[in-house]
């Protein structure tokens, strides 16, 4: 953390931004050392807990870690801030922070051992796409060349609209080091089970045949050490929790950020004085599970409110649970692809924080999205968030689902903490990025049409070695 002088110029402000990860840097370093002792999956290959030193070209990397808190109008008289986590114009989500730590741990492997790290990683999009931009960006400053760097990303054919074009696959020679794979089947989260079972049984072969070290990265130490950030720039930038607490609401699939910002309750400096926090998860119909959870300790859908089609208007109700949409176009409807973890292992940590310390969830529909919309985009142009004017060019609806779930919970007196602070992990539009072409993807739906894919980025070193993109 820079010096009480630094701190003060941005403490308490209406809006704050800071270089997150460069400015916390040791701190984070300190987490991931201490994740790293504590692996969810001790059996696999990791590059080790270490990050390189901040020099000069770290830093130049890292600078895509900006985030921000701003200070928003209330809303029926609850005090609204925002968690700005999705600055980076590359991705324009939370991933980055993740993303960035985790290639910077393989670049400080590939420095220590000589050998070369490729990132194999299953993703509904969003963390493809941080991952391959950290990649690149480690790329362009000389952290680590093209043949000793790679990633291998596999996603759901329904999530290809999400995928963000770069010179990892406009480039072929980059293409090829990096490539992209869809997943064709009926299960989106079917990417996880493709991706670990190829790993299961190629990783070693692979090692030994191409002399790179294949990294599985579905981990939630690798993404809990990165967001302890959040609970950092808490304790310097905001002032302590009101005395009705302040709640952290976030729109979730499997709350890896906001269990990332509890762990970094433990790096603060307030210690066991710190008020526990208390959050908010907002989910949406087709994958309700942690919801579900924490309203019933179980994540079964039989436990959704039962809807009934209107017909004069088309649309279908509830009115049996507040903590459901009344409105939907379907009962079992997508928002967004991003969410579609069924249920997720961290409810199992995240439900018993929210009965011991307070907070709550609630599902949204598209219906409430679009009829929030308007209102959400005024909110938060003073914040420097600028929503499409026309919602259909929305291509990442984490933030516009968060305030819907928050404004929704407000009115029915679902949320009555005097403050929240909206964590916000991701908004992007059609005028933010161009999707990867068709042409340049690959199609998986077996592990046995994955290998050549992978083999072709892990052969042969081409003459390009060395030349940065």
């Amino acid at each position: 953390m820079n010096s009480t002088e630094t701190t003060d110029r941005f403490q308490h402000a209406d809006t704050a931004v800071v270089p997150a990860l460069s400015r916390y840097w040791e701190t984070v370093g300190r987490a991931v050392r201490a994740m790293h002792e504590h692996r969810s999956l001790p059996g696999d290959f990791t590059p080790g807990a270490e990050l390189p030193p901040l020099d000069d070209a770290v830093l130049r990397y890292l600078e895509a870690s900006e985030a921000a808190v701003v200070r928003l109008s209330d809303y029926r008289g609850t005090r609204m801030r925002l968690l700005d986590l999705r600055r980076n114009p590359g991705t324009r989500t939370t991933k980055t922070f993740g993303s960035l730590v985790m290639v910077a741990r393989a670049v400080a492997y590939i420095r220590r051992t000589g050998e070369p790290v490729t990132l194999l990683t299953p993703s509904s999009g969003n963390k493809a796409t941080a991952l391959r931009d950290a990649v690149l960006r480690a790329h362009r400053a000389g952290l680590a060349d093209r043949d000793q760097l790679r990633i291998v990303s596999v996603v759901p054919e329904r999530s290809r609209v999400k995928l963000w074009d770069s010179p990892l696959s406009s480039d072929p020679e980059l293409r090829r080091r990096n490539p992209v794979v869809t997943y064709p089947g009926p299960d989106p989260a079917g990417v996880k089970e493709l991706a670990r079972s190829y790993y299961d049984e190629n990783a070693d072969m692979l090692r030994t045949r191409y002399g790179s070290a294949l990294w599985y990265t579905l981990d939630i130490a690798n993404y809990q050490a990165a967001d302890t950030v959040r609970a950092l720039m808490e304790e310097e930038l905001l002032p302590p929790p009101p005395a009705g607490g302040r709640l952290h609401a976030h729109a979730v699939s499997s709350a890896f950020g906001l269990l990332g910002h509890h762990y970094g309750m433990s790096f603060t400096g307030g210690g066991q004085e710190r008020v526990s926090p208390r959050y908010f998860l907002v989910q949406h119909l087709n994958t309700p599970d942690m919801v579900l959870d924490l309203l019933h300790g179980d994540p079964s859908h039989d436990r959704m409110p039962r809807y009934t089609l209107e017909a004069s208007t088309g649309l279908y109700h509830q009115s049996t649970d507040p903590h459901f949409p009344r409105t939907t176009h379907h009962p079992d409807e997508v928002i967004d692809p991003t969410f579609y973890t069924r249920t997720p292992m961290t409810s199992q940590v995240m439900t018993p924080l929210i009965r011991a310390n307070g907070g709550g969830g609630v599902v949204v529909s598209l219906h409430e999205c679009l009829t929030r919309y308007p209102q959400i985009r005024e909110m938060l142009r003073p914040a420097g968030v600028e929503l499409p004017h026309d919602p259909r060019m929305l291509r990442e609806w984490s933030l516009v689902m968060v305030f819907t779930g928050v404004m929704e919970a407000v009115d029915r007196g679902l949320l009555t903490e005097p403050e929240v602070l909206v964590h916000g992990s991701g908004s992007y539009a059609d005028t933010d990025f161009s999707p990867i072409s068709p042409q340049r993807l690959h199609r998986a739906e077996h592990p046995a049409e994955l290998h050549p894919v992978v083999t072709r980025a892990m052969g042969p070193a081409s003459s390009h070695r060395g030349r940065r993109p």
